[in-house]
């Protein structure tokens, strides 16, 4: 976002300076020429723009509103925002389609719960990625659940653990859309799983554009949204 160089993934935090507003902290990604952007600064206004976007279409099929918001010039190649993607993309889905009543409100509130708990770069450090979060949250909010409840938290675990399973098979190396694409996938199963809900989802139309940008994450032929020669 500075210089436009390779980013540097570490394994043992360092201490960090934000280039936009000062802050010093301790970060494990940082620029090779010593650039550095806080999490708040790397998705400034992101927020908004996922939730307006997603509280004000009318598309039921999420991968759709996904593939939408991933194009926006405003969200980075990689990060964060991806997880707040996930989880917009399928309430707005759902909540277009109807049938389970989502609200406006229960989009925001997945959404400050996704933002709460998804933080660069722990898909890899912890080995819980933010789109799997995302979904996570998508589906707590739709069952309530909540620490006392048994049935509706084993379910949203189980959506969770089957997303970073799924996820887990696009890594080497890891790319945000992709897990965003896949879980997707899984939140659609899962919604038709629990409550019977069909949402019109096209997968296998995707052919990712963003592979011309020759980003160093971007799997290429590895990846099932690589697009195909004729």
């Amino acid at each position: 976002m500075v210089c436009g160089a390779s980013l540097e993934y570490l394994e043992t935090a360092v201490g960090v300076v934000c280039n936009y507003c000062g802050k010093e902290e301790t970060g494990y990604v940082r620029c090779p020429k010593g650039h550095y952007v806080c999490d708040e600064c790397h998705g400034k206004g992101a927020f908004d723009l996922i939730s307006d976007i997603a509280l004000a279409t009318e598309e039921r099929d999420p991968l759709s509103i996904a593939e939408l918001l991933m194009a926006h010039p405003k969200i980075p190649f990689l990060g964060c925002e991806y997880a707040l993607i996930a989880t917009a993309s399928l309430l707005a889905a759902l909540k277009n389609e109807g049938s389970l009543g989502v609200s406006d409100e229960q989009i925001s509130e997945a959404m400050n719960r996704t933002q709460k708990q998804s933080m660069p770069p722990y898909c890899a450090l912890t080995g819980v990625c933010g789109v799997s979060i995302g979904i996570g949250a998508a589906f707590s909010v739709i069952l309530g659940a909540a620490c006392p409840k048994d049935r509706e938290s084993a379910i949203t675990m189980h959506i969770v653990a089957r997303t970073i399973d799924t996820i887990a098979n696009d890594v080497g190396p890891m790319c945000c859309k992709s897990f965003v694409r896949t879980a997707l996938g899984v939140g659609y199963n899962s919604a038709k799983e629990y409550f019977n809900v069909h949402l019109p989802i096209h997968r296998e139309k995707i052919s990712c554009f963003h592979s011309n940008k020759k980003h160093r994450n971007c799997r290429k032929e590895k990846c099932l949204y690589f697009p195909k020669t004729a």
